[in-house]
């Protein structure tokens, strides 16, 4: 029986699993796909928010702040892409700026560092792409953008290299309680466990509803995205936000941590959690909302175009709680989710310890991470590291510079990809301009090779995405 169980490996169980693990006890995650950080974490703004938008008093509030903090700190420890760009909510009329001045207050009273209301020259002077028909900002210097996916997945390698068990593949079908803990019956096995962190994302509802009588309903709406070219990536410099409304907080355009400019979301309701579609209108409506804010930026170099879908609950904060004698819900954590998540960690975890668990630190506990990024290094450590290992020297992305020495490195980390786009994810290898259509295949083979399975059996990404039929040709000769 473990002491710990977690469903679902996004964001925010990768950040309590990596808690969990500073301490003496026995800790599973289940994930119902074939990698972790697959859902809302791979697909969403990628912004640490500064934490002035959240309702005072609320948890969403306090975590927001505390995890903002946390983020810089823990990206440091782990070796993940983070930078401290700050944010500005632009007013464009006298009723705007009356809500960037409530956000001011709000802030502050949320403990926001450094926040700053700006007239339309200091705005210009910080941002000088944006529109002229902008009055004034709210400045928070404390944002920043961060590799969502990166930032979960160094969570739970570091856990699962302290003693974490990942179980990928388990789709939880049913959970019945026992004396002293529960049961969890997935699609490959049971689990007993003393306590279970519901951390599903758009599925907390229906794990909730398995253990339990309902509590809360989620209700998922999809926002969509454009992803441009690095040629794009300085048009501006801040995260540039508009006025927040009760859908969300609104059309964005911000620098990515990898040099991109990306842009969005909207807001749209959608029935199935996991329709993660585009649409030509919802596009267009991103498109014309973010011109208002930059009318400068060129979307012919758009090259990619995403969706995600954000669990929103019936209920305006964060689900985070004891629901019954070892079960705790993570639910309805939409943004600043992503933000919130190690402080959100530390609160449950926290919890926990005052009921059902002995916190007990460890007295060896790894806290560090580092993986070789070859585009940054400098020219002496590109060549020491070509001669340590030749595949350093064999680029095969070259969009992103990326080799075949990053690439097998990444196999055989302790949460290694499974596929194609999971060897992305984690060395950027498809990130740049053509979107893998260039190193693609290359990657493909080298998962292969170093998994010891034939190429039809690689995926692009989750389970059934087989991306091989059958040879065409042999020796030289066409059978096809």
């Amino acid at each position: 029986m473990y002491d710990c169980l977690i469903i679902g490996c996004g964001i925010t169980g990768a950040a309590l699993a990596y808690e969990l693990s500073r301490y003496e006890l026995s800790v599973a995650v289940l994930e119902k796909e074939n990698d972790v950080a697959d859902g809302t974490t791979k697909a969403n703004s990628a912004i640490i928010h500064a934490g002035y938008d959240p309702k005072p008093g609320t948890l969403m509030a306090r975590l927001n702040v505390e995890g903002a903090a946390l983020a810089k700190e823990i990206c440091q420890k782990l070796d993940v892409p983070f930078q401290q760009i700050g944010s500005l909510v632009l007013a464009f009329d006298e009723a705007d700026q009356k809500t960037i001045e409530k956000l001011y207050r709000q802030g502050k009273e949320n403990g926001v560092p450094g926040l700053e209301l700006l007239d339309r020259e200091a705005v210009r002077s910080l941002e000088p792409n944006l529109s002229e028909e902008v009055v004034a900002a709210l400045y928070a210097p404390s944002a920043g953008i961060v590799s969502p996916w990166e930032y979960a997945l160094a969570m739970i390698e570091t856990a699962v290299k302290n003693g974490v068990k990942l179980y990928r593949e388990n789709r939880v079908e049913s959970i019945e309680r026992l004396s002293g803990g529960w049961r969890v019956t997935t699609n490959a096995g049971s689990y007993d466990t003393r306590t279970i962190f519901n951390a599903a994302g758009v599925h907390a509802a229906d794990i909730h509803n398995l253990a339990l009588p309902e509590g809360f309903q989620i209700l998922p709406d999809r926002g969509q995205y454009y992803l441009l070219d690095k040629s794009e990536g300085t048009r501006v410099g801040h995260v540039i936000f508009q006025c927040p409304t009760k859908v969300g907080k609104g059309v964005l355009v911000s620098p990515t941590v990898h040099g991109n400019l990306i842009v969005g979301p909207n807001a749209e309701e959608i029935e199935d959690g996991e329709d993660t579609a585009t649409t030509g209108s919802g596009l267009e409506f991103v498109k014309k909302m973010a011109m208002r804010s930059v009318p400068s930026v060129q979307f012919r170099d758009s090259i990619r175009n995403f969706a995600g879908v954000r669990a929103v609950s019936d209920q305006e904060d964060f689900i985070i709680g004891r629901a019954s004698e070892g079960f705790y819900d993570l639910a309805g954590i939409k943004s600043p989710g992503l933000t919130a998540a190690p402080a959100t960690a530390k609160y449950i975890a926290q919890l926990a310890g005052q009921n059902e668990l002995t916190l007990k630190e460890k007295k060896e506990f790894t806290d560090s991470r580092r993986r070789v990024r070859f585009n940054e290094l400098s020219t002496e450590e590109k060549n020491a590291l070509i001669r340590e290992d030749p595949r350093y020297g064999r680029v095969i992305c070259r969009c992103e510079t990326v080799t075949e020495g990053e690439i097998v490195a990444s196999l055989h980390t302790p949460v290694p990809p499974c596929s194609v786009d999971g060897v992305k994810r984690r060395v950027n290898a498809g990130m740049g301009r053509c979107q893998g259509g260039f190193c693609g295949p290359r990657v493909l083979e080298i998962i292969a090779r170093e998994m010891g399975i034939s190429p039809k059996e690689v995926l692009q990404d989750k389970a059934g995405s087989y991306i091989l039929m059958d040879e065409t040709k042999t020796g030289g000769k066409n059978h096809g």
